[in-house]
């Protein structure tokens, strides 16, 4: 059937060809949007949690597989878990491991089992009757009292355990804040205000998790810790650029410790040890000058879903559709103001490639000027430039990237970092057309987990007349970005249909950019027409 389908596709594109430029638009526009969705059903909890975990029930006793581990089951497994996209990896998790889970807890966002099934999304529900608690909170992804108590059912279970039992542990995006344990006397405000007055004055994320897992109980590795000697399954999904297991929901099941002295000198930077609550300097000087490791040869991490994972089906995908991928690099990030220059620039250089412009050199220099100041690692763009030019008569290249970009919200309307990158990307090539007329141009920036700001909206499509376009309908596009409303804008344009609406996907491994670049066919070139 897949076979079927990717004919289809490929019948698709060519017939496009042959069409006006308007439909070409919409025919790129159509793989940009599957090859999107691909990425994402790629990271949906049952296909990762599938890939991931398999019980063999014909074994006596039965045995659980996991990362190339066996585990006896005798009715000992225990499930915890904490983040936006728990509640589906739980119900994966419970469709293999079914009759063998004891019990579990896991702590989600408020309101995600409605959103999921107003989402349709029934498969990422757990079954009437489960054993597993879903336990709400966290509004806003900020910790609160539901989130605590949260915490407290997941540290009691973790503690009862013996060496018989095995803990599942599933951990994604927004798990810091549902696992909220403050070492005592510590209370969830204190140390929500250690770490505002922190990020206020403008600690990198790196000391935030320094003295996030100081001042807790379960982060740093101590979810592990109190399920000792349990067997620690820990299965995560990553949202953050890098995958460092230690930052994604700060570490709770990573051999992790602290030195006090740096806790005190990350607050004596910021001028903050006279102003913090006083038990956060007591807390710090009361424990051991560093935290031992301890024996962490029970817990076994697993990542099973990164944004990475996510662009390589992507790129699958788009070879499918016909065209020549570029996987440049998956830790995009940075303000968007300065990104949309580098997706400007290499889509002027791809089509300078693709028709053999004059201006390919120059554009060349500009684009690996840009790339130093933007420090974008894993990119190596030279190589990658060199493949493309050797890869022969290439008619169409897929760009692949992912990260996470910053916005700086200037205004009262209503869009996120994918819609505004997007827009951006159109105001820059509305200056630059000319380099471009050869080539049928499209940019998409989406968020794998279908939300965009506070918009229904994962992200948006943009395209080099898009400017001309609104200025026909009447938008600015200035006036829409001053005001911090790319989503307006977008909901407006063409009847909305340059927004990507994917609905609540139930994973989140941050977000995914493409370029689609395909090279006009001359009328002479094409079957029936004539010049």
């Amino acid at each position: 059937m897949a076979g079927v389908l990717r004919g289809r596709h490929l019948n698709r594109v060519l017939t496009c060809r042959a069409f006006s430029a308007a439909r070409g638009r919409m025919c790129v526009q159509e793989d940009a949007r599957q090859i999107f969705w691909s990425a994402v059903c790629a990271v949906l909890p049952p296909c990762m949690i599938r890939r991931s975990l398999a019980v063999r029930d014909s074994c006596n006793p039965p045995i659980l597989e996991c990362g190339g581990r066996e585990f006896p089951l005798h009715s000992n497994v225990y499930l915890v878990g904490f983040g936006k996209a728990v509640l589906g990896m739980a119900a994966a998790v419970e469709q293999i491991v079914g009759q063998h889970i004891v019990r579990g807890v896991i702590s989600v966002p408020r309101g995600m089992e409605e959103s999921l099934l107003h989402a349709g999304k029934r498969e990422m529900l757990l079954v009437p009757g489960s054993r597993v608690r879903v336990m709400g909170g966290a509004e806003y992804n900020m910790a609160d009292d539901a989130a605590l108590e949260a915490a407290a059912e997941i540290k009691s279970l973790a503690e009862k355990l013996t060496d018989r039992d095995v803990l599942i542990t599933l951990i994604s995006g927004g798990g810091s804040a549902l696992l909220p344990a403050p070492m005592p006397p510590l209370t969830l405000q204190d140390k929500q205000t250690v770490t505002r007055q922190l990020a206020l004055r403008g600690a990198s994320i790196q000391e935030l998790n320094t003295l996030r897992r100081a001042l807790s109980q379960l982060k740093g590795g101590g979810l592990a810790r109190a399920a000792y000697p349990a067997q620690v399954i820990s299965l995560i999904l990553s949202d953050v650029i890098g995958d460092d297991l230690d930052v994604i929901a700060s570490g709770p099941t990573v051999c992790s410790g602290h030195n006090t002295e740096e806790c005190l000198q990350i607050l004596a930077k910021y001028n903050l040890r006279d102003s913090v609550p006083g038990a956060v300097e007591g807390v710090l000087l009361s424990r051991p000058p560093t935290i031992s490791h301890g024996d962490f040869s029970h817990v076994h991490n697993i990542l099973i879903g990164s944004n990475l994972m996510a662009l390589r089906e992507a790129e699958r995908e788009s070879v499918g559709l016909g065209y020549l991928p570029l996987l440049l690099s998956a830790a995009v990030s940075g303000d968007v103001r300065e990104v949309c220059r580098f997706f400007s620039l290499l889509a002027q250089l791809i089509c300078s490639i693709l028709t053999c412009s004059p201006e390919e050199g120059q554009l060349e220099q500009e684009i690996l000027s840009l790339t130093t100041e933007l420090a974008i690692p894993d990119l190596n763009l030279a190589d990658r430039l060199q493949d493309l030019r050797a890869s022969g008569d290439v008619k169409a290249v897929c760009v692949l990237c992912g990260g996470e970009t910053t916005v700086l919200v200037q205004g009262e309307g209503r869009g996120g970092r994918n819609q505004e990158l997007a827009l951006r990307v159109a105001q820059e090539w509305h200056r630059a057309q000319a380099s471009m007329e050869g080539c049928e141009v499209l940019f998409l920036s989406g968020g794998t987990d279908g939300q965009d700001g506070p918009t229904e909206a994962a992200g948006a499509l943009s395209y080099p007349e898009l400017v001309v376009h609104a200025q026909d309908s009447g938008l600015d596009v200035g006036a829409s970005l001053n005001r911090s409303d790319s989503h307006g804008f977008f909901s407006q344009l063409n009847g909305g249909r340059n927004l990507l609406v994917t609905g609540l996907t139930g994973t989140n491994v941050m977000d995914v950019q493409m370029l689609l670049i395909r090279r006009k066919e001359r009328s002479e070139d094409l079957p029936g027409t004539d010049q």
